[in-house]
C-alpha cells in the first residue's frame, strides 16, 4: 500500500487526531486518500495519437450530520490542508446538534483481484507494437475499412480510508481495457463496430493475440453487417435481446431506479414498491460487487464497506435498493456496499457494481421461433433513462428483422423506447444463456463516471421500437 504520509508535514497520528475532532460530533464521516496512476495509448488511422500518463493524487474530507453533506478535497495532503477542510466541514454542520455517531464498518478479507500494476506489465514501446499489430490484423480482413482506432488504457489505484478512531482501510485496484472502434465503406454508405474487453485481472488475461483477435473480430463483424442492412421497422412489436452487453437496457432502465439515494428521496418510481410484485415471476435481478476480477468488482466501496451480492428483485418482487452509508441511515437499512465515488474530488453515493438478470429456462432459439414479426438485438448500444419516469431510449447497433420465427435480414437504424416499470412487465421468455459483460461498461451519474459490470440472459420482450417502416 502507498504511504501517504512519507512526502507531507503530517504525521499519521496528527491526522487521526484532526479527524477524530472533526467528526466525533458527526453523524459519519471519513477521510479519503487517493494516489493513482493512468496510461492511455490510441493508435488512430495507422498512427500512435497519444499516449497520456495522468497521476491522480488528493484526499477528500466528509462529515455527515442527518441528511446533510459537508464535503472538501484537495491535490495537497498536509497539514494546513486537512485543518482548512476540517474548519470548513464544522462551520457547515455547525447547526447541527443532536447526533449518532456510526463507525461501524463491515470490513473483508476477500481479495477479488491481485496485487499488480498493469501499467507495468509491458513497457510503452511493447503495447505500441501490440497496437500496430492489432491495425494491420484488422485491416488485413477487408479493403473496405477506412478506419481503425484502438486503445489500451491501463491503471492501478491506491486508496486509503481512515475513519474515528484510528480505523483505516485500503485498497489497491488495477484496471485494464483494450477497445476497438472501426469504419467500413461500401459505395457511398459508412458502418461502424466497436468492441472491447477488460477488468481487473492482469494484462495478459485481456490483451492475449487470442482475446484481442477475438475483440477485433467482433468489432469487425458489426460493421460488416450493416453494409448491406435494410431500414428497421417500427411501432410496438417482440424484441429478442441477445445475451451479454444487452444487460445495459436492464442496468439504465432499471438499476438506476434501484440505488439507494432516489429511495430516500422519493424520486424512484420503485420508491413505495418495496414488497410489491413489480414483473414477471420469472425476474430475479442481482447486483453483486464481489465477483472476482470482475470490470465492476471491488474488495470494499469507497466507504470501506465490504462488498457483497444484493438480490434486489427475486421472482418479480422487488425485496431492496442498493445503499451506500447515508442512504441506508435516512431510509433504516443497512450498507450494501454500494458507495462509490469517481475520485477524492467527489462524496460517494449509492451506485451499481456488476448488476445482471439471473437465468430463465428459455434457448434464444425458442424466443426467435415465437415471433412472428419483431426483431432480434445482436448488438445493443448506449441508452439513457429518467429516473423520475422511468422513460428511457436506446440506440441498436445491429439487429436482425424476424418474420414467422426466422431471421431473415439485417436491419438498421433501431431504437427502442419504453420506461422500466412497463417493460419489467412485458417481459415474456428469459433465456438459460445468462452471460456477463465483456468488461467495458462505464457508468455515468450525477457527473461521475465509475466502472461497472453488466449481463442478462436473452430475453423476449414486447416494446416499441423506433425505425423508419411500418
Amino acid at each position: 500500500m502507498n504511504d501517504f504520509f512519507k512526502k507531507t508535514d503530517l504525521t499519521r497520528t496528527e491526522t487521526e487526531k484532526i479527524i477524530d475532532e472533526t467528526l466525533l460530533n458527526k453523524d459519519d464521516g471519513e477521510l479519503y486518500l487517493q494516489n493513482s496512476i493512468n496510461e492511455n495509448i490510441t493508435l488512430d488511422d495507422g498512427k500512435i495519437k497519444n499516449t497520456n500518463f495522468t497521476k491522480t493524487y488528493g484526499m477528500g474530507f466528509r462529515g455527515v450530520s442527518e441528511d446533510v453533506t459537508a464535503y472538501c478535497h484537495t491535490n495537497s495532503i498536509n497539514k494546513k490542508s486537512l485543518i482548512d477542510a476540517s474548519k470548513n466541514i464544522n462551520s457547515t454542520l455547525k447547526n447541527f446538534k443532536s447526533y449518532k455517531h456510526d463507525n461501524s464498518i463491515r470490513r473483508t478479507n476477500e481479495n477479488l483481484y491481485s496485487d499488480h500494476n498493469p501499467i507495468e506489465a509491458k513497457s510503452l514501446k511493447e503495447k505500441i507494437a501490440i497496437l500496430n499489430t492489432v491495425d494491420q490484423y484488422l485491416r488485413s480482413k477487408s479493403n473496405l475499412i477506412k478506419q481503425v482506432t484502438a486503445s489500451i488504457s491501463t491503471e492501478k489505484k491506491n486508496i486509503e480510508i481512515i475513519k474515528t478512531g484510528g480505523m483505516t482501510l485500503s485498497d489497491n485496484q488495477p484496471l485494464t481495457s483494450f477497445k476497438i472502434a472501426l469504419i467500413m465503406k461500401k459505395g457511398s454508405k459508412n458502418t461502424q463496430g466497436s468492441y472491447a474487453t477488460g477488468g481487473r485481472m492482469t494484462f495478459d488475461n485481456y490483451i492475449n493475440e487470442n482475446n484481442w483477435k477475438q475483440v477485433c473480430d467482433e468489432a469487425f463483424r458489426q460493421a460488416e453487417m450493416n453494409l448491406d442492412a435494410r431500414k428497421a421497422p417500427a411501432g410496438e412489436m417482440d424484441v429478442v435481446l441477445n445475451n451479454g452487453w444487452s444487460g445495459v437496457l436492464l442496468h439504465e432502465a432499471l438499476g438506476h431506479t434501484l440505488e439507494g439515494d432516489f429511495l430516500y428521496k422519493k424520486t424512484s418510481v420503485f420508491h413505495d414498491q418495496i414488497g410489491n410484485k413489480i414483473g414477471n415471476e420469472n425476474i430475479t435481478v442481482v447486483d453483486e460487487g464481489n465477483i472476482s476480477g470482475r470490470r465492476g468488482s471491488l474488495n470494499m466501496d469507497d466507504e470501506g464497506e465490504k462488498t457483497q451480492r444484493n438480490v434486489l428483485i427475486e421472482n418479480g418482487k422487488l425485496i431492496k435498493f442498493m445503499h451506500d452509508r447515508l442512504s441506508a441511515k435516512l431510509t433504516k437499512n443497512s450498507p450494501t456496499g454500494n458507495g462509490r465515488r469517481e475520485n477524492y474530488m467527489f462524496a460517494p453515493m449509492p451506485r451499481m457494481t456488476n448488476t445482471f438478470m439471473m437465468n430463465g429456462k428459455n434457448t434464444r432459439e425458442e424466443m426467435i421461433k415465437s415471433v412472428k414479426k419483431g426483431i432480434y438485438v445482436d448488438a445493443l448500444g448506449g441508452g439513457s433513462v429518467d429516473i423520475v419516469s422511468g422513460q428511457f431510449n436506446f440506440t441498436v447497433n445491429n439487429a436482425w428483422l424476424i418474420e414467422n420465427g426466422k431471421l431473415i435480414a439485417p436491419v438498421e437504424g433501431a431504437t427502442l423506447i419504453g420506461s422500466g416499470p412497463e417493460v419489467i412487465k412485458k417481459i415474456e421468455m428469459i433465456g438459460n444463456d445468462l452471460k456477463l459483460d465483456n468488461g467495458f461498461g462505464t457508468c455515468g451519474k450525477s457527473g461521475q463516471l465509475v466502472p461497472v459490470g453488466l449481463g442478462i440472459p436473452s430475453c423476449k420482450i414486447l416494446m416499441t421500437v423506433g425505425g423508419s417502416k411500418t
